[in-house]
């Protein structure tokens, strides 16, 4: 038996992964359990869980794998300092310290650290570093149902890499090209992220969602667009990208951009969080992301035409740009495409790992199904019968075991009457979505449940887009889209039968009358631009989550439900039933499903209120 531990760390997203002989026991990040959203810290919590998964101890692994190589990083920094000197001198002064008694020292931190989970021997349990775009390339070759495809990783950077194309064969990974340190899509992207007023390293998806807010036609975006191109970014054939540093910060300065230079070219100021969004906001957000889908696509096509591949592996920051994906589908440059579900920085814990067992290892790869090793990427906590029972009664919490299929049609019937229900089951999800574990569900077919949902739930800008979960087999019935998307990472039109006629001046529109016009039959996940961010639920996968769908397909016709995550802004989803128990009772949803446990909010007469959530959870 071969047991490997994959650390991802000190960054953001901290992550660890158990694999045994190839198999993926578990994975989770350690935001779950420190409840600190995209914590960089190392997982010492998340590394309990994955040992506890398996029932091994700290020292019966084998090998630990960390995801990348500091030493590398800091060789990057070195250079570009000296590269830019006298610039960046300020930088340089305080980054310094902190690499060279904390960054350079790593290796000694990680020892230290896991040494705290037990008698923990360097020597036998071998520590290994491996290379970041490797992990985020095994992250998703490895875990993918292909013995051969093209791999693309696409993230911020690395230790030098910003993009990386490869090539999967068996149990091995060939870098073919790399696009390498300043010149980088996922920096560029966090650059207009930051301009637009979101956090960098967070706030990206938030910047996805705005976009559709703008006219990609209007003669404002034509003109952000050619500014971009001409002044920002220079475009090649192969997807190869050069960025005019001098509109950038981040190499030896302690921002992301030249605000100057922006203000000046945009006419713009930078956004601040608190100020209002207009509409040049908007046709900003969809000028960068169209730049970004022309320059994923012509990456692809490169990556076509180096590795004569069907099939594609997607992985890396901007891999999770699910518009992007949906987009590159509909090129068909490849019949397949896998995208790896935890895609940042947390899934290198799991490529580490992958890497190290095939590569490192040299260990037999045998894909035997047409499906993916990540078990729909339920990967990690499960909690009993009992230990619900338990953080109920700790609660004082009321409530009423039925069986699964009274549960299901009960809970049909609350979704078909206007409720909102918090749904908890099973082993949660490792990465950034919900799956239909770790959610909240409603009916889509109402037109005030957006709103009500980000208002009143999720404490969040109400101009965010919410997504379907749709019963795999009725996915056409629904969206243009003909491949499954288990990962809530394709984005779809939904289907033109479904559509409602626009009134002519829509695009004049401001963003809260464009949120608030009646585009579809189901309304609250179809988004501005008809897009929905698809998530197709199969019966194998999920038979849980498909049932209830299915149960509320019986009751209404319909078998799509709006699906988010089960948690408030600024908070990560929850993780245990305590957790989720005091998400439901501090927030305005209806009612909770924890296993076969409902929990109605207004039986629940022992509830004290112990903190303000909203002002907790706001960011």
């Amino acid at each position: 038996m071969k047991s490997i531990l994959g650390i991802s760390a000190f960054y953001h997203d901290s992550a660890a992964c158990l694999i045994i002989d190839g198999k993926i026991i578990a994975a989770a990040q350690e935001e779950r359990f420190s409840r600190v959203k995209h914590t960089a810290d190392f997982p010492s919590k998340a590394i309990e869980y994955c040992l506890n998964e398996a029932g091994l101890n700290i020292n019966e692994i084998d090998h630990v794998v960390f995801y990348d190589k500091p030493l590398l990083k800091f060789e990057r920094l070195l250079e570009t300092y000296y590269a830019y000197a006298p610039k960046g001198l300020f930088s340089f002064i305080q980054a310094m310290p902190v690499w060279i008694k904390e960054k350079v020292f790593l290796k000694k931190t990680i020892i230290t650290e896991l040494s705290k989970l037990g008698e923990y021997q360097h020597k036998k349990n071998k520590l290994l570093f491996t290379e970041h775009h490797l992990s985020h390339a095994a992250s998703t070759y490895f875990a993918s149902p292909f013995n051969h495809s093209a791999i693309l990783v696409i993230d911020g950077v690395g230790e030098w890499a910003t993009i990386t194309i490869a090539e999967g064969k068996g149990n091995n990974i060939k870098i073919l090209k790399e696009q390498k340190f300043p010149h980088s899509l996922g920096l560029l992207y966090s650059a207009f992220t930051y301009f637009l007023g979101f956090k960098v390293n967070s706030g990206e998806y938030k910047l996805m969602g705005l976009a559709p807010y703008g006219d990609i036609n209007s003669d404002v975006t034509k003109d952000y667009i050619s500014k971009i191109k001409k002044e920002i970014i220079d475009i090649k054939e192969d997807g190869s990208v050069y960025l005019n540093q001098t509109f950038f910060n981040y190499s030896t300065g302690l921002k992301m951009i030249n605000e100057q230079k922006w203000e000046e070219l945009f006419q713009m100021k930078v956004k601040k969080e608190e100020d209002e969004i207009n509409s040049n906001h908007c046709h900003l957000a969809i000028a960068i992301q169209a730049v970004t889908e022309e320059i994923v696509i012509k990456l692809a096509k490169e990556a076509k035409k180096l590795t004569h591949s069907d099939n594609l592996c997607l992985a890396g920051g901007v891999a999770l740009n699910c518009v992007a994906n949906g987009k590159l589908l509909k090129t068909n440059t490849f019949k397949e495409i896998f995208i790896q579900p935890a895609s940042g920085d947390a899934g290198g814990s799991l490529g580490a790992a992958l890497s190290t067992y095939y590569m490192y290892l040299n260990c037999e790869r045998k894909v035997e199904s047409s499906n993916d090793s990540m078990s729909g990427s339920y990967l990690g906590p499960y909690y009993s019968d009992k230990e619900i029972e338990s953080a109920l009664k700790f609660n004082k919490a009321i409530s009423n075991k039925l069986e699964d299929d009274t549960l299901f049609k009960k809970v049909a019937n609350l979704i078909n009457e206007g409720h909102v229900i918090g749904w908890f089951q099973g082993r949660m999800e490792f990465g950034p979505r919900s799956l239909g574990n770790r959610s909240i569900i409603a009916d889509p077919r109402n037109f005030e449940m957006q709103k009500k949902l980000n208002l009143k739930i999720k404490f969040r800008e109400g101009f965010r887009p919410f997504a379907p979960s749709v019963l795999l087999e009725d996915t056409q019935k629904y969206f243009e889209l003909d491949s499954k998307s288990p990962y809530m990472l394709m984005v779809a039109p939904v289907h033109s039968q479904l559509r409602t006629p626009l009134p002519s001046n829509y695009n004049q529109l401001n963003i809260s009358e464009k949120l608030y016009t009646v585009r579809s039959s189901i309304q609250s996940v179809t988004h501005v631009d008809f897009s929905a961010r698809v998530h197709t639920v199969d019966k194998n996968i999920n038979p849980k989550f498909w049932n209830l769908i299915n149960e509320f397909k019986t009751l209404t016709g319909e078998s799509v439900l709006i699906n988010t995550s089960f948690n408030v802004r600024g908070e990560p989803p929850v993780c245990s039933p305590d957790e989720a128990y005091q998400c439901f009772m501090n927030t305005e949803m209806d009612y909770l499903v924890v296993g076969n446990y409902l929990l109605n909010k207004g039986e629940q007469i022992h509830w004290i209120p112990k903190e303000n959530y909203k002002l907790k959870y706001s960011d």
